[in-house]
């Protein structure tokens, strides 16, 4: 009696367990957030990366701590022809605006980064709205074009922000190839970094005051360009509608 109890259990928990990967194959439609099962609940998940046929990738700059280095990624950006987005907290904005208006008139795309880098898991719903009505109309002030582009604070995310980005017609954009800049890595060592990992549709993950990032970029770009690699902006790089994101966050075309 004992042994058919047992088998019984196995028999139901083999059954959730082909259901759960079944819910898991299921794209989500519609939104700029794929839904994700886990246990009893839907998980929802940003933009990693982007399928695409042609080799394409965007670098992103997280802004929130110092400008000294800032002037000169735009140098190397221009030097090169080459596009970016530059993620901003809103005090960085109001600390430094004449920055962030040069940013924008070199056709550098901007989005928001919150308004004070907090960790948006640990915020209200009106917390989190609050964090990124401020930091948007404050760049907004300045470049007076929309902001349609947000990544967390530490790449952290939950389901209420999620929907709230959502709602509010933001797109929520983390990472797939992450150069650890802010751990002290060599300009050379940054630039291995993202080669060993990137590949089409990837979103790279730089920071604006990282202590070598002026030697990492001008290496990055060469290697990426000389691989056919063509650099853009995140906005660029992404699919505006007609889309579902999969379970890993790859923002695919319907």
């Amino acid at each position: 009696m004992k042994f058919v109890i047992i088998k019984k259990k196995m028999l139901i928990l083999a059954v959730i367990a082909v259901i759960s990967m079944v819910i898991l194959s299921i794209p989500y439609e519609g939104g700029a957030s794929a839904s994700v099962f886990f246990g009893t609940a839907p998980r929802l998940v940003p933009i990693y990366s982007v399928e695409s046929d042609e080799k394409k990738v965007a670098i992103s700059f997280d802004t929130a701590w110092g400008a000294d280095k800032t002037e000169g990624i735009l140098d190397i950006l221009k030097q090169y022809d080459v596009r970016a987005t530059f993620f901003m907290v809103g005090f960085w904005v109001e600390d430094y605006p004449d920055m962030v208006k040069k940013i924008d008139e070199q056709g550098i795309e901007i989005g928001t980064h919150s308004n004070t880098h907090p960790d948006f898991v640990k915020l209200s719903q009106e917390q989190m709205e609050l964090e990124l009505t401020t930091s948007i109309s404050s760049i907004e002030a300045i470049t007076n074009k929309p902001v349609k582009l947000f990544r967390a604070p530490y790449g952290s995310y939950n389901n209420e922000m999620l929907k709230l980005t959502d709602s509010m017609g933001l797109k929520t954009i983390q990472w797939d190839v992450d150069t650890l800049d802010w751990k002290g890595l060599s300009g050379t060592e940054i630039c291995e970094r993202v080669m060993s990992r990137v590949k089409n549709g990837s979103i790279i993950l730089c920071h604006n005051n990282a202590d070598h990032v002026l030697e990492a970029l001008p290496l990055m770009l060469e290697r990426l360009i000389n691989a056919g690699y063509d650099v853009v902006s995140v906005g660029d790089l992404i699919i505006e509608d007609d889309y579902y994101i999969d379970n890993l966050g790859v923002q695919r075309k319907n």
